[in-house]
């Protein structure tokens, strides 16, 4: 029999207990999986799958995550655990200031890398870390799970078949009032906050998914605060033809959507970042079809399936998240603090 695929958490906190217990909702899940094109719920993987250990700079804090969700092992050293445990891949959830550097580390000690959004805060780095990726042949993902969503897969199914006519424009728009604390991960810049790394990458990965072409940045906006981050984003695309505006702010609560109009129709998602529910309109404007997903993270569960199989199957990278998409989202990123200077470099190991 296969032995179980283990995990290792880099980064103990909120989202790293959501990856802990996909893990385990993949572990026990039943159905069919196909990580282009919407399906059922993964299925329990060959040999099952497992969180074997977790690290954080504190040891404290590793220890009691591990307790709280039955982890067999703790570390106060990211290091230490990459020696002592050699796992099947890292999965990393701390701030994006502290991501480059420890990917790295991971391929120091050839682990494959499935890393948080934004994966990056520089296309710098993002090059650095890819190109060792390739070089070496570690697997390096990172961890947009909306390209993923089986309500988002569904949408893009509809565009290619047609159902609402040639494509003409992409309409995205995400954004909420974030804490207004300056140390906060969403403001702090030397904890790699800013409107971009948070919810601009989403919007930009998701209509790198629904455009025909590679997209061409051809005007950017930036608002930043007080801190030195930016706050307000817009983005105008075009890709073939089709035209793309992306709308992230951290300043009011917007009408979170990715609508996609066509000559026929259009197609329109709520809160398309972890969206569970796809309409179509036909000409008349009137609802012609609709996909609601029912489970809960699915996401998370989708990506971790995602990365056992390439990582299985000798892959650097994902067909559903290629360190293309990776490169230019941070290269965007570049873009959006060109004129400013750049994002401060962090020091090492930045708090998780």
């Amino acid at each position: 029999m296969m032995r179980p695929f283990r995990f290792c958490v880099m980064g103990p906190g909120n989202i790293a207990d959501r990856f802990v217990r996909s893990v385990r909702m993949l572990d026990e899940g039943a159905g069919g999986f196909d990580p282009v094109l919407p399906g059922g719920f993964p299925a329990r993987q060959d040999g099952g799958v497992t969180v074997a250990a977790v690290a954080s700079k504190s040891a404290q804090k590793a220890s009691a995550f591990a307790a709280s969700h039955g982890i067999a092992a703790s570390y106060g050293s990211y290091e230490e655990m990459l020696v002592k445990e050699r796992p099947d891949a890292v999965y990393i959830s701390t701030v994006p200031a502290s991501h480059a550097e420890l990917a790295a580390m991971c391929l120091d000690h050839g682990v494959p890398v499935l890393c948080e959004k934004a994966m990056f805060t520089c296309g710098r780095d993002a090059e650095e870390i890819l190109g060792r990726s390739e070089r070496e042949n570690v697997f390096v993902m990172e961890a947009l799970w909306s390209r993923f969503l089986p309500a988002n897969r569904t949408a893009k199914r509809w565009l290619d078949e047609g159902r609402i006519g040639r494509l003409i424009s992409l309409e995205a728009a995400i954004g909420f009032a974030a804490p207004s604390d300056p140390e906060s991960r969403y403001r702090s810049k030397s904890l790699g906050g800013g409107a971009t790394t948070d919810i601009l990458v989403y919007a930009y990965a998701l209509a790198d998914m629904m455009l025909p072409s590679r997209p061409e940045v051809r005007h950017v906006h930036a608002v930043f605060g007080e801190t030195g981050v930016d706050v307000t984003d817009r983005v105008l695309l075009t890709a073939g033809g089709v035209t793309a505006s992306l709308f992230a702010s951290f300043d009011a609560p917007l009408e979170e959507r990715l609508e996609l109009i066509g000559t026929k129709g259009r197609i329109k998602l709520a809160h398309p970042h972890y969206a569970d529910c796809a309409v179509l309109y036909g000409p008349d404007g009137r609802e012609a079809d609709r996909f609601g997903d029912a489970h809960e993270s699915a996401g998370f569960v989708y990506e971790i399936a995602e990365t056992i199989r390439c990582v299985r199957a000798g892959l650097t990278e994902s067909p559903v998240v290629p360190h293309d998409l990776t490169r230019r989202c941070a290269a965007l990123f570049d873009q959006v603090y060109a004129g400013r200077h750049p994002p401060a470099a962090p020091p090492l190991l930045l708090a998780d």
